[in-house]
């Protein structure tokens, strides 16, 4: 053989390559699923009413004289603004800031079909736009009243206690633990009756 010159050389195939690391993904275990009790946030706290009347950011924005302005479409001329806003509450939502909290809020109306929202009056007073925007804030169902001058873009809103719309949440959030309580006695129910039958298979 000359030097320098090639020398075939053939290569086996590898096999399949195995890691020692444990796979990602175990498959759980044969036998029946075990049960999941699956509990659904609740949307408000136990007792509204006393949480909005005892906190102390809900009590500063329910003085009516708590200055707001609307905040859409900052970088646009005052006129644009002007017209962005108009626009914004005849369909059916808006973004207001408390100024003194400095509190952002998006508000939206209630719709009605094949005309503006009941919530939006651009007739109680000329110059002004009356609003009204019902939402849930901190747990606690709100209803934020207040008017807008339609030229400086600013004016006086507050925050009231949301009666009607408490009482409806409240209904869902105990309907909610009433159903989480059953799943808890049928799931403990179940516990009681397989353990004599695991003790027994124990003893023999």
């Amino acid at each position: 053989m000359m030097m320098n010159e090639p020398v075939p050389v053939s290569t086996p195939l590898l096999g399949h390559y195995e890691s020692p690391l444990p796979p990602l993904y175990e498959p759980p275990p044969p036998g029946p699923p075990k049960p999941r009790l699956m509990f659904k946030m609740p949307r408000v706290v136990p007792d509204q009413k006393t949480k909005f009347e005892s906190d102390e950011l809900f009590r500063r924005l329910a003085r009516e004289t708590e200055q707001v302005r609307y905040t859409g479409f900052r970088d646009r001329p005052s006129e644009e603004r002007r017209q962005k806003f108009q626009s914004q509450c005849r369909d059916g939502c808006t973004e207001l800031a408390f100024v003194n909290t400095g509190l952002n809020l998006f508000l939206s109306f209630t719709p009605a079909p094949g005309g503006y929202s009941p919530d939006v009056d651009f007739n109680k007073e000329p110059g002004k736009v009356h609003l009204k925007s019902h939402f849930i804030m901190n747990g606690v169902c709100v209803r934020w009243r207040g008017y807008l001058d339609l030229e400086r873009l600013d004016g006086v809103g507050c925050l009231e206690y949301d009666e009607d719309s408490a009482r409806l949440e409240d209904a869902m959030l105990r309907e909610e633990l009433d159903k989480y309580k059953a799943r808890i006695k049928e799931f403990d129910d179940k516990q009681r009756s397989f353990k004599p039958f695991a003790t027994a298979s124990t003893a023999k």
